[in-house]
């Protein structure tokens, strides 16, 4: 009998809420990673392995044993060194790996709203991957976040650290688009819980809390004491500025499909939510840290052997 539990990327931010849920429930774990230098949160109790998705055979060898594999693997933008299509072609692969060597359930992190026809390939890649994981044939639950937010998150935190350090905030055009974020523990919660049924399922992965975009930046500005005049800019200007921030600080602060995903309201659904952790409860338990460091995507990819850094 199979009996353990494999998750993608258990080194970096949503893997390791999983991985740790699961080892909590005292479940065998591993972990598949481009990271094997990067500093072992877990000990000896969560075995790294490679993708080795240019391998397939290996690939498969490390799945013989597996029951359940959590995949949180992607890609946020597409960069020189690494695009969404390559994280298409990659989770196909493992996908298929899962496959041939027998694994039982799949639970798959996707996002709000993925549509094939999207002209934005975040979304349209994750709608092939959602179709692809039907077609295995492998017990499946897709679980759709919009945004992530907890201690090692990207998005909130670096709101928070121009807020604290620009005298004003632009939003992109009215700022009244939406989203709905889920704190990363109650997406781990949900994935461990769903990693033990066997019905197949798709979950709106969203928190209790409902912000447009404005208001959402307002509330981060006044709990941690830096309200800021937030103001209209177009798109171009606000991707623009952006794109200045971002070679100051070495990183991607946003992108234009990021923008236009956004403006979309593709963070928004009209569901229930799935988890229980209000936002703005989180931000204010964390007011003190949050925005004063910088969080880079770039840094994380390229520093391989540390732990995420939290905020």
């Amino acid at each position: 009998m199979k009996i353990t539990h494999a998750v993608t990327g258990a080194f970096g931010y949503s893997g390791r809420y999983i991985a740790q849920r699961l080892l909590d429930n005292g479940h065998q774990v591993i972990t598949l990673t481009n990271s094997l230098q990067r500093a072992n949160p877990f000990g000896d109790r969560v075995q790294p392995f490679p993708f080795n998705f240019d391998q397939p055979d290996a690939l498969i060898e490390t799945l013989m044993e597996v029951s359940v594999l959590y995949n949180t693997y992607w890609m946020r933008f597409n960069h020189r060194k690494f695009t969404h299509a390559e994280a298409v072609r990659n989770t196909q692969t493992l996908f298929q790996a899962a496959k041939v060597a027998g694994v039982k359930r799949i639970v798959h992190i996707s996002i709000t709203n993925p549509s094939e026809e999207s002209p934005l390939e975040y979304f349209s890649g994750k709608a092939k991957l959602e179709k692809v994981l039907n077609e295995t044939g492998i017990s499946y639950a897709i679980l759709r976040p919009a945004v992530l937010f907890g201690k090692e998150d990207i998005l909130i935190n670096n709101i928070a650290w121009v807020l604290r350090r620009l005298p004003i905030f632009g939003v992109f055009g009215t700022g009244q688009y939406r989203l709905q974020p889920i704190y990363v523990d109650d997406l781990a919660e949900l994935a461990v819980h769903y990693g033990e049924t066997n019905d197949n399922v798709i979950i709106d992965a969203i928190g209790p809390e409902t912000f447009t975009y404005k208001d959402l930046v307002q509330e981060i500005g006044r709990i941690i004491g830096k309200r800021r005049p937030v103001i209209s800019v177009a798109p171009i200007v606000g991707y623009c500025a952006g794109w200045i921030i971002g070679k100051v600080v070495n990183d991607v602060l946003i992108t234009r499909e990021e923008i236009s995903g956004l403006m979309a309201d593709l963070l928004h659904v009209d569901s229930s939510p799935a988890g229980k952790t209000k936002l703005t409860d989180w931000a204010k338990a964390h007011a003190d840290s949050l925005g004063r460091r910088y969080t880079s995507e770039l840094a994380r990819r390229k520093n391989r052997k540390s732990q995420y850094r939290s905020n």
